[in-house]
């Protein structure tokens, strides 16, 4: 009897594709911890870029510059971590 839990989809995987989605299941996972922990480095450089953007002269500002490549790093580990946690529909 088919596991009535699991998305129609994945009920009649084989051994082979079900490593290979838990496999993608895990990277997603560990993305998304990845964007966690950047998201926790924005929180502190939050505290800084006020100060360098008022402070620091022309265009030296590397407190912005690293708030901006966290939040990058966040938004793409994040968002390719959700989605291959959750996957895509096949296009068949």
């Amino acid at each position: 009897m088919a596991n009535n839990l699991l998305p129609p989809e994945e009920r009649n995987l084989t051994p082979d594709q079900v490593e290979a989605l838990d496999k993608r299941r895990e990277w997603g996972l560990t993305l998304q911890v990845i964007a966690g922990q950047f998201a926790v480095i924005c929180l502190i450089l939050c505290l800084w870029v006020g100060q360098d953007l008022t402070y620091s002269p022309g265009w030296a500002h590397p407190m912005a510059y690293y708030m901006a490549f966290a939040v990058g790093i966040v938004v793409v580990c994040g968002g390719l971590g959700a989605v291959m946690r959750r996957g895509t529909q096949p296009l068949d």
